[in-house]
């Protein structure tokens, strides 16, 4: 998927995929990764999500790596922060206390650059990409967090009835891309409301990894 497709979905303001509140499944199985308060949570392709304030109210710093300036600026404003800009590698680093966002194509992002992590929280960027991008996007995401454990949420659907993105990964693609690398524990599956964008009934399913 090309990088102009999200840049014209955050220049045009099409971006349904934007919730209005943090994220339940985050609230409600956040706590299972077990991490103290300070740690430090990495969000590829974070967008502007109400998640990131959530965590940083909860008491926990945040990483983001997002393609769109437009939407680093927005999140930004919506925390009322005034952010450090610098230029590092190939990435913008957009940062101010307890926060750092990585703004570029996620493939330039090292494990130098994002620096130590606790854990990842995946919610956005499995189901935004294409099929042949997931395998090399799961191996560079554990490669650059020194394989650190992961929330992570996926949408499971009829592809042949929506469009992608988001995309819908099977419970198989996930032990494919991760099963080799941390114990996988799938915690739960529920309906979307309404189904994916209204057009068919689908799942969310939640999954714990962890290299314990």
């Amino acid at each position: 998927m090309e990088a102009s497709f999200w840049h014209q979905k955050w220049g045009k303001n099409e971006i349904a995929f934007h919730e209005s509140e943090a994220n339940p499944l985050l609230l409600k199985y956040f706590k299972e990764l077990s991490l103290p308060k300070g740690s430090r949570v990495f969000l590829p392709l974070c967008g502007k999500t109400l998640d990131i304030p959530w965590l940083i109210s909860n008491g926990y710093r945040v990483a983001g790596a997002e393609l769109s300036k437009i939407a680093i600026e927005q999140l930004f404003a919506g925390l009322g922060v005034e952010p450090k800009i610098s230029r590092v590698g190939e990435m913008d680093h957009y940062s101010a206390e307890s926060i750092d966002i990585f703004v570029g194509d996620i493939f330039n992002l090292s494990a130098e650059i994002l620096g130590p992590i606790d854990a990842i929280y995946d919610r956005a960027a499995l189901v935004a990409l294409p099929l042949e991008m997931r395998t090399r996007y799961t191996g560079h995401l554990t490669g650059i967090s020194a394989k650190a454990p992961q929330l992570l949420i996926c949408y499971e659907y009829d592809q042949n009835l929506v469009a992608g993105p988001p995309f819908s990964i099977s419970n198989e693609e996930v032990k494919q891309h991760y099963a080799g690398i941390y114990n996988l524990t799938f915690i739960e599956s529920r309906d979307v409301p309404g189904g994916l964008k209204g057009k068919c009934p689908a799942k969310e399913n939640v999954w714990l990894l962890r290299n314990d």
